[in-house]
């Protein structure tokens, strides 16, 4: 007979095995029992339709927290709705204890929180941002066809991470079968930025265990092509299924599709975070977070931005085109069909060559015209200022302060012209200010303050001649009372605010990821350094989203002049950015002309409301001697106590400032000596500033 000890030992080990579900068909009898919908239940679990559906046909198991959530619930019903049996029948006199009514999870109010007997796990529940407010609008708010947002993070027992918490169960066990599920069940994607564009494909982001499940390698041996061999068994499915990859191939950031039938696009992008997909630099700290964190981090950059596509830079680029799709349904006078033509204000779908001064030395257009007039030289400063011009008076103070222009770039393509079509070149026009192009002309005569960098070069040095310049470039220097006496011109005669929708995506973005994260636009100029302080701290997923936004800034605009890859490139030859419509070196002259005229403007009006010059300036970050170590004490305010518009002005949007370091004036004269730039290490702590160009 058995003891005592070895019946509680046999109940124990019973109570610690896994909870057992009814056969499916009674999990789906016991569900329409009470009348609630596969679509109802599959809200308060926080799981997917075809996740219900697979539980009650059989095709998967729900896991935990999910699993025990969902037995709570058909127990309940079982005790309320039994099956049609005698009452002396054994079914009957078994049937689990009922759980007691106030917490039995009765059919959940239509809203958005599970009932408490459902409960989101744990690492996927938590708001998206620390202020409270959710991170992004429930995808089902938004539209219908992509009920569970715009991406999935997935890990190797097949759990799919979304959005706001949800999980869907993903049954695939190839890629082929990922991509299918994805397209058909998953219920994954994002709608469109404009109304002429296209829908957001799904995206899902393999961790390490998910990619070794698909029999993906760990690391990729081809680090200079970063893809896939082609008689890798991972590609040769997708071909073998009548899949396709783009020409990237299969790489860190794969696309997966078929010819779109009809309107309906067939097409999965696929991020493999072991193969580097999300980048430390934009990306900090993400890859080594949970999925579901990872989940958050990305679903709040998709909402706020749009789906990653690739790298931070590749996604840049894709949102300009989102915004501003180069076709529109237009009606054929003749015919009266709708066609597809030009959408006014984008770049359309052929790519424009650029003007020779606006190009690179190997394009086909400077090589195969034999140009030598030179080339526009429209970059960010790297400046530091002649140690012999600092006075006694400056070398006195005990401090260096760094001063950092939020996104700069993005502040500078604000309501900002650019050209739209081929370039016209003139000789000898009249200067127009508004006019978008390239203008050869003589500037070397300005004679400015040497304390202060040249407007006109980005080293900060006085022009030695004649050379070309952006519109911004050259109006500035009208601005600044000199006449200006054109050579020659490559003009545009179709123009328009381009990067405008762009901008205002990312400021949005950009301003409520910092507001987030402790840093609003009603703080006090001490309590947004003391924010901007400690806001990496207070939620670093947020923090990521943040990087990530740079990155996308940054990037963008980098893309719109990317040069050929690969040793064997001949000058001459096209390469594959420069076939893109989006390849436009005279954007990004216009967007760093007008951000280096701008921190010009800002130098020139600090020195006559405070008399004081600059240390150094890298980009968008400026270095001034001062008496303590916080820049309130050298700011221009008023006797109000508000800042004075014109110079430099702390707060957490666009084209205001940062602290961006603090150091020793000692220090940075040292570098100085040196020939080096002290805002290139203001930060002291080793970051190279040059990565931080234009944020």
């Amino acid at each position: 007979m058995a003891s005592e000890e070895e019946l509680f030992a046999s109940v124990d080990a019973l109570l610690e095995e896994e909870p057992q579900l009814p056969p499916p068909a009674e999990r789906a009898r016991l569900r329409e029992a009470a009348g609630i919908t596969q679509a109802r239940l599959a809200a308060a679990l926080k799981t997917s339709t075809q996740s219900i559906k697979n539980w009650e046909n059989g095709r998967s198991e729900p896991k935990e927290p999910r699993l025990s959530a969902y037995q709570r619930l058909l127990n309940g019903w079982a005790a309320k709705y039994p099956a049609h049996v005698t009452p002396a029948a054994p079914a009957a006199t078994s049937s689990p204890t009922p759980t007691p009514k106030p917490e039995m999870p009765t059919a959940p109010a239509p809203s958005t929180e599970a009932p408490a007997a459902a409960p989101a796990p744990t690492r996927a529940a938590h708001q998206a941002t620390s202020s409270g407010r959710p991170a992004a609008k429930k995808a089902t708010a938004l539209d219908p066809r992509f009920p569970h947002g715009p991406l999935a993070v997935l890990d190797g027992d097949g759990s799919a991470y979304g959005v706001d918490g949800i999980v869907l169960d993903c049954p695939a066990a190839t890629i082929v079968e990922l991509v299918e599920w994805t397209l058909a069940e998953s219920g994954l994607g994002a709608p469109k930025l404009h109304r002429n564009g296209k829908d957001s494909d799904p995206l899902v982001v393999l961790t390490a265990s998910a990619a070794a499940k698909f029999g993906l390698p760990e690391h990729l041996e081809d680090r200079r092509g970063l893809r896939l061999a082609e008689d890798h068994p991972v590609v040769k499915q997708i071909a073998k299924a009548k899949w396709q990859l783009t020409q990237r191939g299969f790489g860190p950031w794969a696309r997966v599709y078929r010819k779109a039938q009809g309107s309906q696009r067939q097409c999965v992008q696929l991020a493999i975070l072991p193969w580097d997909a999300l980048d430390t630099r934009s990306w900090p700290g993400v890859t080594n977070m949970e999925p579901a964190d990872i989940a958050r981090v990305l679903g709040v950059y998709a909402q706020r931005v749009t789906t990653p596509r690739g790298s931070t830079a590749v996604t840049g680029l894709e949102l300009m085109t989102a915004l501003r799709p180069p076709t529109r349904p237009v009606r054929d006078e003749e015919t009266g069909n709708w066609v597809s033509g030009h959408n006014p204000g984008s770049l359309g779908t052929e790519p424009l060559n650029p003007a020779p001064p606006e190009a690179r030395p190997e394009h086909p257009v400077v090589v195969n015209s034999g140009w030598k007039g030179g080339f526009l030289n429209e970059e960010a400063y790297q400046w530091t200022r002649d140690v012999e011009l600092l006075t006694g008076e400056e070398a006195a103070l005990p401090y260096a302060v760094g001063l950092d222009l939020n996104t700069a770039f993005l502040a500078a393509s604000a309501r900002l012209m650019v050209g739209l079509s081929e370039p016209e070149h003139f000789m000898a026009p009249q200067f127009y200010p508004k006019v978008p192009g390239c203008w050869l002309v003589d500037l070397s005569h300005i004679e400015l303050d040497p304390r202060l960098p040249s407007p006109f070069t980005p080293t900060g040095e006085r022009p030695t001649g004649p050379a070309w310049y952006q519109t911004h470039t050259v109006a500035y220097a009208q601005e600044l009372g000199h006449n200006v006496e054109i050579m020659e011109a490559y003009l545009r005669r179709e123009t328009g605010a381009y990067l405008d929708p762009w901008h205002d995506r990312l400021k949005n973005a950009y301003v409520d990821t910092l507001a987030d994260l402790g840093v609003s636009k009603d703080l006090t100029d001490a309590e947004f350094l003391a924010a901007m302080e400690r806001h990496k701290q207070v939620d670093p997923a947020m923090a990521a989203v943040l990087a990530a936004i740079k990155g996308t800034v940054k990037g963008g605009i980098g893309k719109l002049f990317e040069g050929p890859q690969g040793r064997g490139y001949k000058d001459g030859e096209t390469w594959p950015a420069m076939q893109r419509p989006t390849w436009s070196p005279w954007i990004r002259n216009a967007v760093i002309s007008k951000a280096r005229v701008n921190m010009h403007r800002k130098l020139l009006n600090m020195a006559k409301l405070t008399g004081m010059y600059p240390l150094a300036v890298l980009s968008d970050c400026v270095v001034y001697p001062s008496p303590s170590a916080s820049p309130l004490d050298f700011l221009p305010y008023a006797a109000s106590g508000k800042p004075i518009p014109g110079g430099f002005r702390l707060g957490p949007t666009p084209g205001l400032a940062k602290l961006e370091g603090v150091q020793a004036l000692l220090w940075a004269v040292d570098l100085m000596e040196q020939g080096y730039n002290p805002a290139r290490h203001i930060k002291g702590d080793g970051h190279d500033a040059v990565f931080d160009d234009g944020e």
